[in-house]
């Protein structure tokens, strides 16, 4: 485990003790990611009540929460997603489509990887919001596995899909990103 992610582990577990600096340090770790991934799901200015909504069941719900920062940023993330398709079923909307079928999604990704500049800019707000410009399986792919370091198994969980298709939305997102990156 890296040192980061020891140190979310350990902030997790106090917070689950009682200690409000750590629950601090905790969502200070986690919420600008989980905003961003929210914002892929649901446009603003609602984006920020759903995360909201989220951290309250998130700090509900702490107690019965067990593993380490990677699972910990996987169950913060299925909860603020919930959150997210309940805001939109109570208003009557629909999350946003992707245009492509989830079948054109086999190309395995090339290993000359061209996102890495988005991959380092992804800590800016307007990079995240360039993710949500993105169709909606690559924006989630991208939030999930390289904001929130999910393995693809975990984010394909989350995501309702396999595995491979999570690898390849995120592979397409990050390229497409780069894009977009470029011409900002």
């Amino acid at each position: 485990m890296q040192g980061a992610d020891c140190e979310l582990t350990e902030a997790v577990h106090a917070a689950q003790g009682g200690d409000e600096a750590a629950f601090r340090a905790v969502f200070r770790a986690v919420h600008p990611r989980l905003l961003g991934y929210v914002r892929t799901i649901v446009a603003e200015p609602d984006a920020e009540d759903v995360t909201a909504e989220a951290w309250l069941h998130i700090s509900r719900d702490l107690d019965r929460f067990q593993g380490d920062a990677d699972r910990f940023r996987g169950w913060a993330a299925r909860i603020a997603r919930n959150r997210a398709l309940d805001h939109l079923r109570a208003r009557g909307r629909r999350p946003r489509e992707c245009g492509t079928d989830e079948t054109a999604l086999v190309d395995l990704p090339s290993s000359a990887d061209t996102a890495e500049e988005a991959i380092a800019a992804l800590g800016t707000s307007r990079t995240i919001e360039l993710v949500a410009e993105l169709p909606q399986e690559q924006a989630g792919a991208v939030m999930l596995r390289t904001l929130f370091g999910l393995d693809a198994k975990r984010a394909a969980l989350l995501l309702g899909s396999r595995p491979g298709a999570v690898r390849t939305a995120n592979h397409r997102g990050l390229r497409r990103l780069a894009e977009l990156v470029e011409r900002a």
